[in-house]
């Protein structure tokens, strides 16, 4: 008795083969493949044939090169005359054909719901129509356009023009209604106003010769410093160190980071509890003037202390951001004592002449502008700042020993 030869089937499924008696049907084709690969529920399956390895016949039939399994049909033609066959397990199979797209909306309803003033509602139910029968319900790359939006609708009936426009934002949380919504502006002066005055401070060094120095801060417990640059070494609680090398140039060598600067730089935040605008610069201790006169004034100011007009044009321009915010300007320069009551400054060079200049300054209304009728420009002109911040004819004298610190703190 003669022996049927066995056929066989070979699974393919990415880099991995396995053989398998050939099944005879394809429902158990597709559960040999299935039991193999273990697809999940929703994985997209397909079968497939290539052409060199189906009948003559199947081959016939198809120009591409695979024959895709669909069904018992199409797999008895694969089979018919072959003692082997190989079966590719893919998941790129001829995608379904489209489904025809719906047809546009060019017409629905639309009922709005309107508070003209607290407690009076009206509601206005019309009928939205497209004006060149364009698709109101989706875009031209399908997507839907639909959901919860917040926004400003504009009503105008004005003589013989009626309009309403609508400019909105889709709601990314639907859940939130809208009395929780804020405008994006009132969220920035929020923000602005929650946000810790800071004074900005820089440091510079002018010495005769090269040599080294230490550059001691110490901090009131009323105030923190929130960032030095370079890094400043912290001692103890509030007092922090500098070791530097300083050349007659203005360089200074920060040896702990490596870095060669001209400047120290550091902003200290003060106890909020303690910042109250109407009294750190009042009509008793400050001046105020509009911008545009600010800035010429404080230019002169600054030549009167001694600065330099690369100093001086350094200063407006680093702050020149801050004054512009504002129209009215009123400030004020703090004392020596009221500086070092603040932060100390001490340096391991003796003899050293320090110039602290401390601008305090805020932003006031045209009405608070009046407060200041007896402390005007003109009366800040004839004003004595170098016996106000304390300067020294000594520091001009380039053989000494010199720290100058420029100070700019914004309260509001």
């Amino acid at each position: 008795m003669a022996l049927a030869r066995q056929r066989l089937l070979t699974l393919a499924y990415g880099d991995m083969e396995t053989v398998r008696v050939l099944p005879q049907s394809f429902p158990e084709l597709e559960a040999v493949a299935r039991d193999w690969t273990k697809p999940p529920p929703d994985a997209i399956f397909s079968l497939r044939v290539p052409t060199e390895f189906a009948s003559l016949h199947a081959s016939r039939l198809v120009s591409g090169p695979y024959i895709y399994l669909t069904g018992e049909d199409s797999y008895q033609i694969a089979i018919m005359g072959v003692q082997g066959l190989r079966v590719e397990i893919v998941s790129d199979a001829p995608p379904p054909p489209d489904e025809p797209p719906p047809p546009p909306v060019t017409e629905m309803p639309a009922t709005f719901n309107l508070e003209l003033i607290p407690g009076q509602h009206v509601a206005l139910e019309t009928t939205v129509s497209s004006a060149d029968d364009v698709d109101m319900a989706r875009m031209e790359d399908g997507t839907i356009v639909d959901g919860l939006f917040w926004g400003k609708l504009n009503i105008v009936h004005s003589g013989d023009t009626h309009t309403v426009d609508f400019n909105g934002t889709k709601m990314k949380d639907p859940d939130i209604t809208p009395e929780f919504l804020f405008d994006s502006r009132v969220m920035t002066k929020l923000t602005t106003a929650a946000r810790p005055t800071t004074a900005k401070c820089h440091l510079s060094i002018l010495a005769p010769a090269q040599q080294y120095c230490d550059v001691f801060l110490t901090v009131n417990s009323l105030w923190t410093l929130s960032i030095t640059w370079p890094p400043a070494e912290n001692l103890a609680d509030n007092k922090y160190k500098y070791f530097l090398r300083v050349h007659p140039g203005g360089a200074l060598e920060h040896f702990e980071s490596e870095m060669v600067v001209t400047s120290l730089y550091y902003e200290a935040i003060p106890n909020p509890d303690m910042v109250d605008p109407n009294e750190f610069i009042a009509p008793r201790n400050g001046f105020a003037m509009t911008f545009r006169d600010f800035i010429s004034h404080m230019m002169n100011v600054l030549d009167q202390l001694g600065m330099s007009l690369h100093a001086r044009t350094n200063f407006i321009n680093n702050n020149l951001h801050a004054f512009s915010a504002h129209k009215n300007i009123a400030y004020r320069f703090l004392s020596p004592t009221k500086i070092a009551n603040a932060i100390d400054i001490s340096v391991t060079a003796d003899p050293c002449v320090f110039t602290r200049l401390f601008l305090i300054f805020r932003g006031i209304s045209d009405d608070d502008l009046g407060l200041f009728a007896g402390a005007g420009e003109k009366e800040a002109n004839s004003m004595n700042w170098r016996e106000t911040v304390g300067w020294s004819e000594n520091s001009k004298d380039t053989t000494m020993f010199r720290v100058l610190e420029t100070s700019v703190w914004e309260i509001a």
